[in-house]
């Protein structure tokens, strides 16, 4: 039987692309999962996906980046199942817009999804995890920016290097609790969300700039945040893992 049989794992931002890898992979372990999104049609695919493989799975509709939604989305979850075993902060924003052309929305929106809803549900969920006696926060970060920035992507860049930032403090300030955090950093990963930016970026020649040669997938993501969730990782807390083909930045 799969370690992860009857947890609970909420992930957010599980309509589409890395998210809803993550919260299949999972699923396929006998997980159960509360899968949350912006609006209820991003999560029909989710949440069909689980249920035809047998599959327990519900769906939370709120928007991670403001506080009182976040609490009672934890509260429902919590109301729902009991526990919760794992998050997963993967709901994000990706606006390409350059610094001199980005507008205050714009900017704040993205620290809002990026930063500060990781902030608030690992605030909130941590808190039931110290009850329970432990658990596990998985953040997806991204590795640009760690060496270098990405064309039209200031907001962006900012909000994930704050997110590394979080996840190591949130894994020096909850190791007490036996609570481990770490970041998945993923390069470019095929997924629709991010279509354009990659489209663009081989026009620039990043891709030359791969040793691996090619873009990563979602399962690949997913398998990565597996891992760190598991008894195989846990001696591994605070750390911010690069996932993105060995990316050499010039």
């Amino acid at each position: 039987m799969s370690e992860f049989a009857e947890k609970v794992v909420l992930v957010t931002g599980a309509g589409r692309g890395i998210g809803r890898a993550i919260a299949l992979a999972y699923a396929k372990r006998g997980a159960i999962l509360a899968v949350n999104d912006l609006t209820p049609v991003n999560l029909d695919g989710t949440v069909a996906e689980i249920s035809s493989c047998g599959g327990r799975v519900k769906e939370y509709i709120f928007d991670v980046a403001k506080k009182m939604p976040v609490q009672e989305m934890v509260d429902e979850v919590l109301n729902d199942w009991g526990r919760i075993d794992i998050l997963v902060n993967n709901a994000g924003v990706h606006p390409y817009v350059s610094l001199l052309d980005m507008d205050e929305w714009d900017l704040r929106r993205t620290l809002d999804v990026n930063l500060c809803g990781p902030f608030f549900t690992t605030q909130q969920v941590s808190r039931a995890m110290r009850t329970q006696g432990g658990g596990v926060i998985i953040n997806i970060a991204a590795a640009f920016g760690r060496a270098q920035g990405l064309k039209d992507s200031a907001a962006f860049i900012a909000s994930k290097m704050g997110l590394i930032g979080l996840t190591r403090q949130a894994a020096l300030e909850l190791a007490p609790y036996n609570i481990r955090v770490n970041a998945v950093c993923p390069g470019w990963i095929e997924t629709e969300g991010i279509a354009n930016g990659i489209a663009r970026q081989i026009a620039d020649g990043w891709t030359d700039h791969i040793p691996l040669e090619r873009h990563g997938l979602p399962d690949e993501v997913a398998e990565t945040v597996v891992f760190l969730s598991s008894q195989s990782a846990s001696y591994l807390t605070g750390q911010a893992i690069n996932l993105d083909g060995g990316l050499v930045m010039s």
